[in-house]
């Protein structure tokens, strides 16, 4: 039942192909990891309620191929989100430096300005082999006003976190889900509008 549900949200996950982004929604909704993953065709999506400070949301997870030959599915894709992980491999260099063509279509045809970003660095089980360090990926976030986390789907640090930030940053975001708040007749309750995180270790709030 979704009578207590405070919101339905659409959340996005984009980044380049390979760097994780099937990988970190299958392991939030199902709790599952399948190093095998075959490469996203088009647009999967999955749905998951999740209790942030005692208020039920219901998210609406969008993975698209990071591909270019789906970039005709972009403008559908885009329309109405209120939340996006932007995931980049921490091993790979280059779909870090390639997030600013990312955010470049996200400006392009995303249909709300208050749309809230979360940088997402996957794959830190493999630290050994990450070849920028972290202040990087602060600068990155800092300059562009995106919040921060680092994640691993194979071992589960951090995704949980991802997630349950960005849900929380929305609900915090005035515009982004009046409507539903009002439809259901229910308030966010005192821990929330005053700000208090909802998990500690992983994320960091720039």
């Amino acid at each position: 039942m979704d009578d207590d549900v405070l919101t339905t949200l659409k959340i996005l996950i984009i980044g380049e192909s390979g760097v994780g982004k099937s990988s970190l929604l299958l392991r939030f909704t199902d709790d599952t990891f399948d190093p095998e993953l075959a490469a996203t065709i088009g647009v999967d999506f999955k749905v998951k309620t999740i209790a942030i400070d005692g208020n039920r949301a219901k998210l609406a997870i969008w993975d698209t191929a990071g591909q270019e030959r789906f970039r005709t599915l972009t403008p559908s894709y885009y329309r109405g989100a209120q939340g996006v992980i932007l995931v980049y491999d921490v091993t790979k260099r280059d779909t870090f430096t390639k997030l600013e063509n990312w955010l470049n279509e996200l400006e392009t045809y995303c249909t709300r300005n208050d749309l809230v970003k979360m940088l997402v660095g996957n794959k830190i089980d493999k630290v050994c082999l990450n070849t920028f360090n972290e202040h990087t990926s602060y600068y990155f976030s800092h300059v562009l006003s995106l919040f921060f986390a680092e994640a691993s789907a194979k071992t589960r640090d951090g995704v949980q976190c991802a997630f349950e930030e960005l849900v929380e940053k929305i609900l915090q975001t005035p515009g982004l889900w009046e409507s539903s708040m009002q439809n259901h007749g229910v308030q966010l309750n005192e821990q929330q509008q005053q700000g208090h995180g909802s998990c500690g270790g992983y994320c960091s709030l720039i």
